[in-house]
């Protein structure tokens, strides 16, 4: 994102209609969730307390997205077998679902047709694409996000979103395997 660039937060806090994210790595190592994650592996308990310090900044600013009526949809595409990182994912996506996020998932071999985006992403308000860049081992690239808002470049984002979402099964109905 260039210096003058709204932030994540600023786009979420700008969102009047809806904002998108769409996940398709199996395996993130994001520092700011290393720790829960660790303790996850170690004790197979997973923070689910949307007041906690770890959720409540996310609980807080999703939940004011949709009490001004933002719809907020996620949709993940995973590899199965799941990787570790995604049943730790999942684990925690209930609160994501509390704090107003539709969640749905997608099976990467149901996805083999689809044209997708070559990284993760969120659209907000259909007018603006954020990308996400991440390392090869899951961290944040250099530089960590791109915003781009050409309508050719959000359509074909937001196109690829939509058939994700048509396929994709309702967090309450996908089963871990």
């Amino acid at each position: 994102m260039s210096q003058n660039a709204l932030s994540f937060d600023e786009l979420m806090e700008a969102a009047q209609h809806s904002a998108v994210h769409l996940e398709m790595r199996d395996q993130y190592a994001v520092g700011d969730e290393a720790d829960d994650f660790n303790a996850w592996l170690r004790n197979g308990q997973r923070d689910a307390d949307p007041n906690s310090e770890y959720w409540a900044p996310w609980v807080d600013m999703i939940s004011r997205a949709v009490a001004r009526g933002v719809v907020v949809r996620r949709a993940r595409i995973v590899s199965e077998p799941v990787t570790d990182y995604i049943r730790y994912e999942h684990a925690g996506t209930a609160v994501n679902v509390q704090a107003g996020e539709q969640v749905r998932w997608l099976p990467r071999r149901r996805a083999v047709d689809l044209v997708l985006p070559g990284a993760d992403l969120w659209i907000f308000d259909g007018t603006q694409v954020l990308f996400n860049h991440f390392t090869g081992d899951g961290n944040w690239g250099d530089p960590p996000m791109e915003l781009r808002a050409e309508p050719g470049i959000v359509k074909q984002c937001a196109d690829a979103f939509e058939a994700v979402w048509e396929r994709a099964v309702p967090h309450d109905e996908y089963e871990i395997h």
